[in-house]
């Protein structure tokens, strides 16, 4: 049984685990309820999910260096998914209030945009979830 430092980074590392898991899965879930699945953009969070769960599941099981750099690969892809997620949430409203009032533009249009029905924060999610 480890003892000290070594005893708190594992604990840490198992409840940071557990963390992610548990927001992949509450993410995945609300995703599959949206019916985010068209297309590949909208599959993409689902499959990195996919594929996050899976390598953390190999760190877990076997801890090596390789198992590790795979799994912070990953939470890299997620990172870079979530700020995707984001421009292309905010362009789709962007345009959808475009063609609602050709008018706006600047601070108006931004604000309009983040209020719209698409949730343009939403793959910030992702974007923590990778933090992790």
């Amino acid at each position: 049984m480890k003892a000290g430092p070594a005893a708190k980074l594992d604990t840490t590392r198992r409840m940071l685990g557990a963390i992610f898991l548990f927001g992949s899965l509450g993410t995945s879930a609300e995703l599959m309820l949206m019916g985010h699945t068209e297309g590949v953009w909208q599959n993409l969070p689902l499959i990195l999910i996919a594929i996050g769960c899976g390598t953390l599941g190999l760190v877990a099981r076997k801890g090596g260096m390789t198992q590790l750099r795979a799994f912070q690969l990953v939470l890299i892809l997620f990172v870079v998914s979530g700020v995707a997620g984001v421009l292309l949430h905010y362009k789709g409203n962007a345009e959808f209030e475009l063609e609602l009032n050709p008018e706006l533009s600047g601070v108006a249009l931004f604000s309009e945009s983040m209020k719209a029905a698409t949730p343009a924060l939403a793959p910030g999610t992702m974007i923590l979830l990778g933090a992790l």
